[in-house]
């Protein structure tokens, strides 16, 4: 039912053929017992558990409310698999774009409103097979962590890791992102805003409303790699992004990527100062999984689906959001990094991600 009527109109992307396209295209994932499985799932859960406690020692958060913080107030824990994870952030997005993808009024053809949906969930089938963990700003309270079971065993299996450490190692990136969250309860909508300013004045730039779908559906793909982890890529390159934008539209969605490597980059960070007492096998899962995202997938297809999702870029997010905020620890401390999540006039540009000094002189004097 693509175009279906929402509160706000008929929007150009119908989530829920989206998501169903996902699960239909998305592969299954590596084989397993049950019994293995059912452990899997087990443990899972329990990391998430676990990883709490060492992320607070770490980054020293709390919440804005000055709520205590434990496992069981932080996040509510979903162990999926690819078709869940798909489903999940179908519904992710359209609580992020609610009202910012409407059909225009002359219309478009039904066509290109099926291809938009087709593309989009295309995209999100493939993310389903990279995707290791996920927090979730805009899923429900009890079910806003995710954690994509065949991705962590596949993951795990072809590094050759531990997988007690490997996982409560990705269960730590993502409790991250939840306490992030927490002492910023600001920040979810702030990213939904800009995000959804973006895309109106997008839809409203097109000459020609025949062209709304297919540059929806691109800005949507980049938009979207943009916002959500990958653990692929190598040297940054052009994306699809680069094609539809306008230079002001540009620099809105580099506002937003630049919130996005503070995040991950953070998450990084946190991840790789855990001692071995916590995670014993931390500096050999930290040397090959970095090996694993500078290397890629080595194929034609896959360079190019990289290239089209910005997937190249997301790895410069890591990189270079880690390196702000190591910089911005030796500076002012960690009490210092944490005064980024005081307001939306605390984070940092673009250009200040790039050039940590000018953010710690614009915020700390």
């Amino acid at each position: 039912m693509t175009g279906a009527a929402r509160p706000g109109g008929r929007e150009i992307v119908d989530w829920d053929d989206a998501a169903l396209i996902a699960g239909r295209l998305a592969s299954p994932g590596p084989v397993a017992p049950r019994e293995e499985l059912e452990s899997l799932v087990a443990s899972l859960r329990d990391a998430a558990g676990r990883a709490v406690e060492p992320v607070l020692e770490i980054t020293r958060m709390s919440a804005a409310d000055g709520r205590s913080l434990t496992a069981s107030t932080l996040s509510g824990v979903l162990v999926v698999d690819r078709p869940g994870w798909a489903a999940a952030s179908a519904r992710s997005m359209r609580a992020m774009t609610e009202g910012a993808l409407p059909v225009p009024p002359r219309g478009v053809p039904l066509a290109a409103e099926l291809v938009a949906s087709a593309e989009v969930g295309a995209t999100l089938a493939l993310l389903s097979t990279k995707i290791l963990g996920q927090f979730d700003p805009f899923g429900p309270p009890d079910a806003n962590l995710l954690l994509v079971a065949p991705n962590v065993l596949q993951t795990e299996r072809e590094m050759r890791v531990r997988p007690a450490d490997f996982r409560l190692w990705v269960c730590m990136h993502e409790q991250t992102h939840a306490l992030q969250l927490a002492a910023a309860p600001w920040l979810a909508e702030h990213l939904r805003a800009r995000t959804q300013t973006l895309l109106r004045d997008l839809t409203a730039s097109a000459a020609d409303p025949r062209q709304v779908p297919a540059r929806v559906a691109g800005t949507a793909r980049a938009v979207y790699s943009a916002v959500r982890g990958t653990e692929t890529g190598a040297r940054p390159a052009p994306s699809l992004v680069d094609s539809v934008l306008t230079p002001s539209q540009r620099q809105a969605f580099d506002e937003v990527g630049a919130v996005m490597a503070l995040l991950e980059g953070h998450a990084d960070v946190a991840m790789d100062a855990v001692g071995t007492s916590v995670v014993p096998t931390v500096r050999s899962i930290r040397r090959k999984f970095s090996a694993r995202r500078s290397e890629g997938g080595t194929g034609t297809l896959d360079r190019v689906l990289r290239r089209l999702l910005g997937m190249d870029a997301k790895m410069a997010q890591y990189r270079d959001g880690a390196a702000f905020v190591r910089a911005v620890t030796e500076a002012v401390g960690t009490d210092g990094v944490n005064a980024v999540w005081s307001g939306p006039e605390t984070l940092p540009s673009a250009r200040e991600i790039a050039d940590p000094v000018s953010w710690v002189r614009r915020v700390h004097g």
